[in-house]
């Protein structure tokens, strides 16, 4: 079950740590570099809003487990969905693994009871968990009694969001590592019109990038103009 975990979810290209916007989020992001290499904390717990790049980490976790040569898994929140009426069973077989909304676990027994046993096979066992989640582990309420005390074996991080330059900086970064120019004008047009957090930013970039391929037309501001207006039907 476990190799099907593996192959069955395909991490994003990009997801790494370098193009991780890390502001105020550095202790967190050194936690996870040295849990990936098998190093510091066995267990880590992330939370905070959309857009934090909670996603972004847990992938970038398997990327860097990976290329030390460790057996890693990403679960994203679909599969767990599934797994709340299954098992996790034998990923605490694996060297790494990173579960994207450990909320959806918890409220059903079999889910719950699934993340219990995980949480303790992997610390028997040497595997190291990376759990996320939008809330803190308190506001979870899962029904196991031992199971908040289980969250917190290992360190937990609120992920704090990007400023506006640092959200800027992200857009650039991105259109570059895409392979086509994005203007400054265009970045704060996104980022005046688009909603502010960033996973949104990024779909609304990523529009953008597939209409100039498309339409082979550089990325300028009448040309985003037209193409996000288009997108909302206005």
């Amino acid at each position: 079950m476990a190799r099907q975990f593996v192959l069955d979810v395909a991490l994003t290209e990009g997801s790494d740590f370098e193009s991780y916007r890390v502001g105020a989020n550095a202790l967190a992001v050194e936690s996870l570099r040295a849990l990936a290499r098998g190093e510091g904390e066995r267990q880590v717990y992330l939370y905070g809003e959309a857009g934090t790049g909670k996603t972004h980490l847990l992938q970038a976790v398997c990327h860097e487990a990976a290329g030390q040569g460790r057996r890693a898994a990403y679960l994203p929140p679909d599969m767990l969905r599934e797994a709340a009426s299954g098992s996790l069973e034998g990923l605490a077989g694996l060297d790494v693994v990173c579960l994207d909304g450990v909320g959806l676990l918890c409220g059903s027994p079999a889910g719950e009871t699934a993340l219990f046993n995980l949480v303790n096979e992997a610390r028997a066992g040497g595997a190291r968990l990376v759990l996320c989640d939008r809330r803190a582990p308190r506001a979870l309420s899962p029904g196991l009694a031992d199971m908040a005390s289980r969250l917190v074996w290992g360190p937990v991080f609120q992920l704090a969001p990007l400023g506006d330059g640092e959200k800027r900086e992200v857009l650039l970064d991105r259109a570059r590592r895409r392979g086509f120019g994005l203007p400054g004008d265009v970045a704060d047009y996104l980022l005046r019109t688009s909603s502010r957090d960033l996973a949104s930013l990024l779909d609304a970039l990523e529009r953008l990038g597939q209409a100039s391929l498309r339409e082979h037309r550089r990325v300028t501001l009448p040309f985003a103009r037209e193409v996000l207006r288009a997108g909302d039907g206005s």
